[in-house]
């Protein structure tokens, strides 16, 4: 039996992560400025952080443990 061997590794990953991104953030680089660069970057880290204080709010809304009675102080 005659068995093909290959020798290209298939790539870690989906198509999305190995291929597209890289190519459109080389296409993207050469039109963009720095500074446009550095402004959208700037934007996901803001977006990603209201993301985390939205967790952090119903986090802390899910943690609170309401008082189920009231305190009576004995003598």
């Amino acid at each position: 039996m005659d068995e093909k061997q290959t020798t290209a590794q298939p790539q870690q990953g989906c198509f999305f992560c190995t291929v597209a991104v890289p190519q459109l953030s080389a296409l993207l680089g050469h039109f963009w400025p720095e500074q446009t660069h550095e402004h959208f970057r700037n934007a996901r880290i803001e977006a990603l952080k209201g993301i985390r204080s939205l967790l952090d709010a119903r986090i802390e809304h899910l943690s609170e443990h309401a008082q189920k009675g009231t305190r009576v102080t004995v003598e």
